[in-house]
């Protein structure tokens, strides 16, 4: 397990469409545990594969529960709306106001190649569509509805 460079605004991979994952083999099952890493030690939610230079349909989300590990994540159903503050790892010291479903259902494979639906509701469907919009090169601010600027940190 290793930790990965995440990839930043600017650069052209974070904006290319990822490709389906054919086969949930070693290397995906590596890529899977290093994003788990890098997005912990950045002190993220999620990760998408794209940020760290991998065109693959390749997620993972922690929003306090524990890791889930999603490849070809596909949301099949969504309900409600709910508008939020996001930020992105590969966007630093930006975040806005993004509107998503409040509740959505996602069918995907897990690290051993098994087909799998996921329910999230709140953080988890925000995290869920978040990550799912990197695999097609759409960033939060692609949908910011108005950006939040931080307030000037005071002077030591």
């Amino acid at each position: 397990m290793a930790i990965r460079q995440i990839r930043y605004i600017g650069d052209p991979i974070l904006r290319k469409t990822s490709r389906k994952v054919t086969e949930v083999n070693e290397r995906i099952k590596i890529l899977l545990d290093d994003m788990i890493d890098t997005m912990y030690e950045n002190e993220g939610v999620g990760l998408a594969a794209p940020q760290v230079g991998v065109l693959r349909r390749v997620v993972v989300i922690d929003i306090g529960e524990g890791p889930i590990k999603l490849v070809n994540p596909e949301i099949i159903e969504e309900k409600g709306e709910n508008i939020d503050v996001e930020g992105c790892l590969s966007v630093p010291n930006r975040a806005g106001t993004v509107k998503r479903p409040e509740r959505v259902k996602v069918k995907y494979l897990d690290e051993y190649g098994e087909e799998k639906t996921l329910e999230g509701i709140g953080l988890l469907a925000k995290a869920l569509c978040h990550e799912i919009d990197h695999l097609n090169g759409i960033l939060f601010i692609d949908k910011m509805i108005q950006e939040i600027v931080p307030e000037e940190e005071e002077q030591e």
